[in-house]
């Protein structure tokens, strides 16, 4: 008989044991939104006084995946670091509502994230705290989007891990595939028929942490719909045209070894933004999940660069006491 998987990937420990040996305090709850519920969490620090909060993050995480599973490590390590941190699964994603694995309408899944985003960011213990929105591959690019939804200052930084903006030419969707779909007038959009490039092979170096995202009940594995990858590459291209828009302080990061998102995401956008304070950082041979799927080194030093980044904006940019 097959060996039931573990209700979590840490194990079988009970949930608020677990984080409370991490340091942190999660909730869990439903978000109404007018295009559907999304399944919501928050990692407060244990000892989370809005006093002694540093700020507040808000994270996106990327296609297929879910909040709810090791891309919870990232959360827990802002939270730990003094930040109020709340993430949301995107519409069809995770516990979310939604048709499984379709962005149909890229605007509208960003959007959606977003009013939750701005429910708690103008909330009482956080509207005077500098407040980052963080965005992990595709999750980049939706965090972009909501960033050109948002007031131009709503916003304090903007940080992203191998974002979506630049699709590599083996991922692109081939435009005559596209064309021959569209031809079924929208008929065709949901459609599970794309061809399934695997990313999450080209996405983690280290094989038990493979094994682990792989072991996740709530990962999409079908292959991609017509209208999801339309709607990326679409996506792709307005982020690119509109680089320039970009004037919050940033970071972004990228490794070199990256199958899934062009390092040229980060570097373009990098050039090409208006931000006055910008930061991009490149690491020699990383793959494209830099801190669910690397070695613990190289997890420690991006984790190391992404601290003292968001340390010195929360304090230069937050409110003087």
């Amino acid at each position: 008989m097959a060996s039931q998987a573990p209700p979590n990937f840490w194990g079988d420990m009970p949930e608020e044991e677990y984080y409370t040996s991490q340091g942190v305090r999660n909730t869990k709850s439903y978000f109404e939104t007018p295009n559907g519920k999304i399944f919501t969490q928050s990692f407060l620090p244990l000892d989370s006084t809005s006093s002694k909060l540093k700020g507040s993050v808000y994270m996106t995480h990327g296609y297929g995946s879910d909040a709810g599973w090791l891309f919870q490590k990232i959360c827990i390590n802002y939270a730990t670091w003094g930040y109020a941190v709340f993430t949301a699964d995107l519409l069809g994603h995770g516990r979310s509502e939604g048709l499984r694995g379709y962005l149909g309408d890229m605007e509208k899944v960003a959007a959606t994230s977003l009013s939750f985003f701005l429910h708690v960011r103008r909330s009482e213990p956080y509207k005077e705290l500098p407040a980052f929105l963080f965005g992990e591959s595709m999750g980049g690019a939706a965090t972009m989007l909501m960033y050109f939804q948002s007031d131009p200052d709503a916003w304090t930084g903007l940080i992203f891990s191998a974002p979506l903006f630049v699709m590599p030419e083996d991922m692109k969707p081939s435009k005559v595939r596209l064309f021959l779909y569209g031809l079924l007038f929208g008929v065709a959009d949901t459609w599970a028929a794309m061809p399934d490039k695997k990313m999450v092979g080209k996405s983690i170096k280290d094989p038990e942490k493979l094994k682990i995202i792989a072991s996740n009940p709530r990962r999409y594995t079908g292959p991609p719909r017509v209208g999801t990858m339309r709607e990326l590459a679409r996506v792709c291209q307005y982020i690119q045209d509109n680089f320039s828009k970009v004037t919050a302080p940033f970071l972004t990061v990228h490794g070199t070894d990256d199958g899934v998102t062009c390092p040229s995401s980060s570097k373009l956008l990098y050039e090409k933004a208006s931000s006055v304070d910008k930061t991009l950082k490149i690491y020699d041979g990383m793959y494209h999940s830099l801190i669910q799927g690397e070695t613990d080194e190289n997890v420690t030093l991006v984790l190391k660069d992404m601290r003292e980044w968001i340390d010195e904006r929360a304090q230069k940019y937050g409110p003087k006491n």
